[in-house]
């Protein structure tokens, strides 16, 4: 494809948008100015990429419309606007917006997170993952593998990022009921070599 030439399913995506039709097209033009984005779509969403790699994401919740920054962590973030949406997220950063005038009177600074996101990319930099070892492993879930040689098989062969999952699900719970109830609920999926959401 060629440089900022328009994704029809992108376009669709702004064509149909209702929630920030507007603040989705004033992102989208500043995005484009960078000519070494091509415009593509993922994950429902209009992605922006370099040389097939996911650079910068447009989308929205309730509250705010964002642009996501697949290689957030590595941006400086001089302009403390970068949020992490959760605690777990390690590589993506958000910028929230809740209005079209936020986004005009920001524009210059949008632009320079998007070039800095380009830049980042052509560099080759990469986020430096935590492994799995490096969580913490709920006691509920410990004890469970540690009772059922299946269990404690069937989770070692699931992916480091399944495996994080539910360490983080049942270990979030805030009472040692709730984390046993989670362990026994998913068990059956551990033991079918699922994730949470397969």
């Amino acid at each position: 494809m060629e440089k900022n030439t328009i994704n029809e399913k992108a376009e669709a995506f702004f064509q149909r948008a209702t929630d920030w039709k507007d603040e989705y097209k004033a992102l989208r033009k500043i995005i484009l100015k960078n000519e070494a984005l091509t415009e593509d779509y993922k994950w429902m969403h209009p992605c922006y990429t370099l040389n097939g790699k996911n650079v910068v994401l447009i989308h929205g919740f309730k509250d705010y419309c964002a642009l996501l920054f697949h290689k957030g962590a590595l941006l400086k973030d001089k302009d403390q606007k970068l949020i992490q949406q959760t605690k777990n997220v390690q590589a993506a950063r958000q910028l929230r917006f809740t209005s079209l005038e936020a986004i005009e009177q920001e524009a210059d600074m949008i632009e320079a997170y998007v070039n800095e996101a380009v830049e980042i990319e052509q560099s080759g930099k990469k986020v430096t993952m935590k492994k799995t070892k490096e969580y913490d492993m709920p006691d509920a879930l410990q004890a469970a593998l540690d009772e059922d040689p299946k269990l404690k098989a069937a989770f070692s062969e699931l992916t480091p990022g399944r495996q994080r999952q539910y360490m983080y699900f049942i270990g979030q719970a805030k009472r040692e009921a709730t984390r046993q109830a989670r362990v026994e609920k998913y068990k059956a999926q551990i033991l079918a070599g699922k994730g949470m959401n397969d």
